[in-house]
């Protein structure tokens, strides 16, 4: 560990954000940084903040959308006249199916605006955090070389800001593209899986899935993005070791996810095992009838769960719900894979995963994180499980 005075200074953009806010723990967790500065639109007293991110969160706080000239000029602006060493774009608007003219605005401006400021400040590396969805949909794991072809309309930005950015003279970049980022206090997608279950084991319901238990749905724990965002600023501002840029191009770009290969099949055994519920996929017939249908179907599975979710947190009396629910997004309910091969961060940076594949145990750690901010409709899930065993 460096002393104080050599350590690296950073700005988070999104710093409260759900990798936002991993990262910053992680740091500071570590004393990796001189000095901390978040930015983020909304206030920490508003961001479900656990208690354990607190402190680390206590930094320099600035609320501001970085979208503005205005404001990226003064989230920038040290009072030495110094620059950033290092910045993580962790910000955007990261939900899905929104309308083009939000993420026009709130992520790919946002990121074009921020990083222009960033390359004239003389940034020693900026992180772009992408998608994996930036790829054609494919069941072989897509390399960073493979063909282009958004199929999430979050990650058609993703992939025009990546482009954007690789355009801005003097801007040191590295883009991170993503799979399936899960772990405590996650409320996306395997989130949602959580909360559709929960119902299902308060209906007393099998629990059906579309399409095939092949689906790839790639994976990534936040512990291990968080360490790969600072894994990848210390190898690119340390001379970039191992990469070809003949070979390989001029902007290091890499696929963050874990060794597990998961798929709706692994997804569907954990919680079934979990919630002691019965789960199966529908057949081909019901999934073509549903691929035509798609808007129709998914609203009437989520006019299904909503309204027993509702009645699980007024038995809870649980006033103020945290952001998780069983909503399923339109764009997310699709038959296609999102696989990613990782290989490449590893082999060029030594990059090692702490969290190798999503286990029970990390799924339960979510459900337990739930509980601790009061989000979660009580169950006794070892009592259930028991059940299973002995059934």
């Amino acid at each position: 560990m460096a002393d104080a005075q050599s350590r690296p200074s950073v700005l988070i953009i999104g710093g409260l954000g759900f990798i936002g806010r991993f990262l910053t723990r992680y740091m500071h967790e570590n004393k990796l940084a001189s000095e901390v500065r978040i930015v983020d639109k909304q206030l920490p007293q508003l961001a479900w903040l656990a208690p354990e991110f607190e402190e680390a969160c206590a930094a320099q706080f600035i609320q501001g959308d970085m979208s503005r000239d205005y404001t990226a000029e003064k989230v920038f602006t040290r009072e030495d006249g110094s620059s950033w060493d290092y910045v993580f774009n962790c910000g955007g608007d990261n939900r899905f199916s929104q309308d083009n003219e939000i993420y026009k605005q709130r992520s790919l401006q946002l990121s074009v605006t921020a990083a222009k400021e960033a390359a004239k400040r003389g940034v020693k590396c900026w992180v772009e955090l992408s998608s994996g969805a930036v790829y054609k949909a494919e069941r072989e794991p897509r390399k960073e070389s493979d063909k282009l072809k958004p199929w999430v309309r979050l990650a058609k930005y993703k992939l025009e800001a990546e482009q954007e950015l690789e355009k801005i003279e003097g801007l040191n970049l590295v883009i991170l593209r993503l799979a399936n980022v899960y772990g405590p206090y996650c409320s996306k997608v395997i989130g949602t899986m959580l909360c559709m279950a929960r119902v299902y084991a308060y209906l007393g319901e099998e629990m059906k899935w579309l399409w095939t238990k092949d689906l790839r749905t790639h994976t990534v724990h936040v512990l291990d993005v968080a360490k790969a965002l600072w894994h990848a600023a210390d190898w690119y501002a340390n001379g970039k070791k191992n990469w070809d840029e003949e070979a390989l191009g001029k902007t290091p770009i890499f696929n963050i996810v874990d060794h597990g290969d998961t798929n709706q099949g692994s997804m569907q055994a954990h919680i079934s095992k979990i919630f002691n519920i019965k789960t199966s996929f529908h057949g081909t017939i019901v999934s073509q009838f549903a691929k035509m249908n798609l808007n129709s179907a998914v609203d009437e599975e989520n006019d299904e769960l909503l309204h027993p979710w509702g009645q699980l947190l007024t038995e809870a009396k649980i006033t103020r719900p945290g952001p998780i629910n069983p909503y399923l997004e339109h764009e997310l309910v699709r038959d296609s894979d999102l696989s990613l091969d990782g290989s490449r961060f590893e082999e060029v940076t030594s990059f090692t995963y702490e969290v190798p594949e999503v286990t029970e145990e990390s799924l339960r750690e979510m459900i337990e994180s739930y509980e601790r901010l009061n989000w979660w409709p009580p169950i006794d899930l070892d009592a259930r499980a028991e059940e299973s065993t002995t059934s």
